[in-house]
């Protein structure tokens, strides 16, 4: 794995940093597919039981494309043609935003300053995010001619509606932590000394939490987004029967009725 992307497992929690902080943790070709990658391995893993993504540094979580390196593919292709500049998002920011929404495991993006572009999307794709309070978000697609990638016009105007998502996606324009904590783009917001911990603690909880349960939950919502409240309900009576019969469902009832505190197995 390149050392553009650092991963690490501690106790069911897989930390993955992206480690472009001179770069401003832009997204290289390199960069990508070591997070794709590394998402892969961590949604593959059976011992990870939850995951926390963030960036290297204090200025950036992921200011999205390499612009540097894009220029330079582009310049390639029009002067003869070789390679696809544009494949990127068919080869690495599907599969990352797949990967994330699609494990079967909680997703926490500890958003440690901007998040721009393909960076807005990988943090709106997370199931929880918790943001240094000099953070920001900003789509900056039109802002170099360019339209949504890394699903963000599917997330964005479902976490702050569609007015709001076609506004900022036309306009593209800094959105401060407190800000995009009021319109409900994040989940919390915490002063950026304290941002690598509490993010930490955040993901750990979700990590030793009933994780088949909490994956369930998961495939729930994205399945209720699409569908109608009658086949939603099927979906929910499908899902509960699998997490009924779960050996944390049983630790869980057993503690409440114990009055103790559950210690998941994520079985």
């Amino acid at each position: 794995m390149s050392d553009t992307v650092l991963y690490d497992v501690d106790a069911g929690l897989a930390t993955i940093t992206i480690n472009r902080p001179e770069a401003m943790n832009a997204m290289d070709r390199a960069t990508k597919v070591a997070l794709r990658d590394a998402l892969s391995a961590a949604a593959a893993d059976t011992a990870v039981r939850g995951v926390l993504l963030t960036g290297s540094g204090d200025r950036a979580f992921c200011v999205g494309q390499d612009l540097k390196e894009h220029t330079a593919l582009l310049g390639a292709a029009r002067r003869d043609g070789t390679g696809d500049a544009m494949s990127t998002v068919r080869e690495h920011y599907n599969p990352i935003l797949r990967a994330i929404t699609e494990m079967a495991k909680p997703v926490v993006a500890g958003v440690n300053g901007v998040a721009a572009g393909a960076g807005l999307g990988f943090a709106l794709a997370a199931d929880h995010r918790v943001v240094a309070d000099t953070a920001s978000f900003n789509t900056s697609f039109a802002g170099v001619a360019l339209t949504a990638d890394s699903g963000v016009s599917w997330t964005l105007p479902r976490l702050v509606g569609h007015g709001r998502a076609t506004d900022l996606l036309l306009f593209p324009r800094s959105v401060p932590a407190a800000e995009a904590h009021a319109w409900g783009l994040v989940d919390r917001v915490v002063p950026a000394a304290e941002l690598a911990a509490e993010a930490r603690a955040v993901a750990r909880a979700l990590a030793s939490g009933p994780t088949l349960a909490l994956a369930a939950l998961k495939e729930s919502l994205a399945y209720g987004a699409g569908h109608s409240l009658a086949e939603t309900l099927v979906k929910e009576d499908e899902l509960q029967s699998r997490a009924g019969m779960s050996e944390d469902h049983a630790i869980a009832v057993a503690a409440f009725l114990a009055k103790e505190k559950p210690r998941y197995v994520g079985r």
